[in-house]
């Protein structure tokens, strides 16, 4: 298994950020998918959204990045400023066909330091192999992304994910299509991420995987949605009524991340 580890931190300190979400309503195509939501994603959060395909999950990550326009309601990030949030968009919604290295790819992640035009510093380039090195891509760094496994293309979208720095994480359906050791050591660099102190909320799929390792989970369903403790969230009652086959649901694991609700 590949050993996964963060990035020496920066000089400057990481600014974790805050959402906090008013009677939000958002519209996919025309139709409502997020209806009257109210909620925080508190500083330091680790918190993970499930819900029924159509329920408004990749819509709500979309409406916080700016991405659609909220039809009503309020979104307000504090700590942070918008265009710095780290966002890894579902897989299918990135083009792996553009003429791109591993390398190059990842060095996106120091935009935000060089502008979109400006060459690397010698720091910076330090930082990218650092990051290769760190998600398992040692030796990758000049193969075309096209050429890349899912499993290894993810690992470089969060080797990029680390060049941010970024005090607050979306991250859409982040494990979909991977191995068991892929998923392992991505989802052991959110939790390092986590322990660092930075806000993380995740599209997930998995509620056996959610239960062990997200201490807080938004359960969307159309028309309603349940926020809180994950244990008190993923309830069957609750499952069931959002329509879910309970009997499915896996028996609770313990926490992987420190600070998880007993």
């Amino acid at each position: 298994m590949t050993v996964v580890h963060t990035l020496p931190s920066r000089p400057a300190a990481i600014r974790p950020g805050a959402i906090s979400i008013t009677d939000l309503t958002v519209s996919y195509d025309r139709v409502p998918a997020v209806h009257h939501l109210s909620g925080t994603f508190a500083t330091g959060s680790l918190t993970a959204i499930v819900g029924p395909n159509g329920a408004g999950k990749s819509t709500l990550l979309n409406a916080i990045i700016g991405a659609i326009p909220a039809d009503e309601g309020r979104i307000e990030i504090t700590g942070i400023d918008r265009h710095r949030i780290g966002y890894l968009p579902q897989r299918a919604d990135i083009d792996q066909t553009f003429p791109i290295s591993v390398y190059d790819t990842v060095a996106l992640g120091l935009w935000h330091e060089t502008g979109m035009f400006r060459r690397v510093s010698a720091d910076g380039r330090q930082r990218v192999h650092a990051a290769l090195n760190a998600l398992g891509l040692s030796g990758l760094d000049l193969r075309p992304i096209g050429h890349l496994s899912v499993g290894q293309f993810q690992r470089a979208l969060f080797a990029r994910l680390m060049l941010q720095d970024a005090g607050l994480i979306l991250l859409d359906e982040p494990f979909a299509g991977l191995d068991t050791t892929t998923t392992a050591d991505l989802m052991q660099q959110i939790a390092d991420w986590h322990g660092e102190g930075r806000t993380i909320v995740a599209v997930l799929h998995d509620l056996a995987q959610v239960r062990q390792s997200f201490p807080d989970t938004l359960l969307l369903s159309k028309g309603r949605a349940i926020w809180g403790g994950s244990r008190e969230v993923l309830t069957a009652t609750n499952l069931s009524a959002a329509g879910y086959i309970v009997e499915t649901v896996a028996v609770p694991a313990p926490a992987l991340v420190a600070g998880a609700r007993a």
